[in-house]
């Protein structure tokens, strides 16, 4: 069986040993880039399964990478786990905005670190179920496939995108709460911000142009799907009420 292929991204030589390293014990396939340029060129020529990012690098920083990455349809399904010695609330949700599947700040352990890589990549190769389809106001999300088409054109989201779209979708009517969101979309070991799902909401309504009522504000407690048929005020208006 082929092991997953993770990139390791950092200018910083002792960071990239220690990661490579444990991650070849692991039994992982493993590649390095010093640079940003370097990383979005092998991600280009042989996309690994995951890109271990730093966020500070020489030439392109890993924001412009991320940016890369999910503009992409080559590149766009790669799992990004970013990893940086800043450690503000307004660095991480950058991240996520870009389009980064995890955020980790320097120090970090290495072994939770592998942890949470193993938890991307098991996301990644979860096993087909019944029901991998939803349609809904029109708009078809195939989970299998991981594409989403509206008006006949398939939406370029990012991995987390989508799996909010799949996870409002699948029930509509029922709200969620943000911390609900974060665990069905970044995985039982997430450790961030309710504030980061408000980013994602944020991008996917755009993505969504006119069908941006569809994702409803339930306010002072998250989101939902709206029920197929019903109109509603707009995304940012909309309360708990019925």
């Amino acid at each position: 069986m082929t092991q997953p292929r993770i990139l390791v991204v950092d200018d910083e030589p002792s960071i990239v040993d220690a990661l490579v390293y444990n991650l070849t014990k692991e039994g992982f396939d493993v590649s390095t880039a010093f640079d940003g340029r370097e990383a979005l060129a092998k991600c280009q020529s042989q996309a690994p399964d995951l890109l271990v990012l730093d966020l500070m690098l020489p030439v392109m920083d890993g924001l412009q990478v991320c940016r890369h990455l999910r503009s992409d349809a080559r590149t766009q399904h790669i799992r990004v786990l970013m990893l940086t010695a800043k450690g503000e609330e307004t660095d991480e949700i950058v991240g996520f905005s870009m389009g980064a599947d995890d955020y980790v700040s320097k120090p970090f352990r290495v072994k939770p670190l592998i942890e949470r890589i193993k938890a991307l990549l098991r996301r990644r190769n979860a096993p087909a179920e019944a029901g991998d389809k939803v349609n809904i106001e029109g708009i078809e999300i195939d989970r299998t496939n991981h594409i989403v088409i509206r008006n006949g054109t398939e939406l370029q989201l990012t991995p987390t995108e989508f799996r909010l779209l799949w996870t409002l979708a699948r029930q509509p009517g029922r709200t969620f709460t943000r911390n609900e969101l974060l665990d069905c979309c970044r995985g039982e070991d997430a450790n961030s911000m309710e504030r980061t799902i408000d980013v994602h909401v944020r991008a996917l309504r755009r993505k969504l142009e006119d069908d941006a009522e569809l994702i409803e504000t339930v306010r002072g407690v998250g989101y939902r799907c709206r029920p197929s048929g019903q109109r509603t005020a707009t995304p940012e208006r909309a309360t708990s009420a019925s």
